[in-house]
């Protein structure tokens, strides 16, 4: 495209008198865009893995974990998601052999996932190319970055997303 839409969008809120609400609305608007362009990008460069990001995520969680393993109402507070989005990427992962689900012997009740071998070589070749194609040119130098993750830090702070 050959402008911004989301500054035109701008442009036309403080020309029809909300110019207050014009600056937040153009980055709430960009923010929004954003995580659609990097969601479709994050999800092309997995789909040769067969993953989603929200199960490459569920992935990354349990490899960081200490024994590779997390209980299913751990995994969906940590990724901040609800109990059937875990439920659903857990046993899609399990259905790939990349995840085992059994009884959490702590809780009678709950599930543990856990990170099979197989599961733990995907990740890891999956970050190499997440690392490669998104994660290491998001377009902006260090500084810019670092700037930008603490406003988005503020700004999810005074959202109620974290204390």
């Amino acid at each position: 495209m050959a402008f911004d839409p989301i500054a035109e969008a701008q442009r036309q809120w403080e020309a029809r008198g909300w110019t207050a609400e014009a600056p937040s609305m153009a980055v709430a608007t960009s923010i929004m865009r954003l995580q659609q362009v990097l969601v479709t990008r994050g999800d092309s460069l997995l789909r040769p893995f067969e993953l989603t990001f929200a199960r490459y995520e569920v992935l990354m969680l349990l490899s960081f974990s200490t024994r590779g393993s997390l209980p299913l109402g751990k995994i969906g507070e940590r990724l901040q998601v609800n109990a059937a989005s875990v439920t659903n990427a857990v046993d899609r992962l399990e259905a790939q052999g990349l995840v085992a689900k059994r009884p959490n012997p702590d809780d009678g009740r709950g599930t543990l996932a856990s990170l099979t071998p197989r599961g733990r070589r995907v990740a890891l070749r999956a970050t190499k190319v997440m690392n490669a194609e998104l994660f290491s040119d998001l377009g902006l130098a260090e500084p810019e970055l670092d700037s930008l993750f603490g406003a988005m830090s503020t700004m999810r702070r005074a959202a109620g997303d974290f204390e």
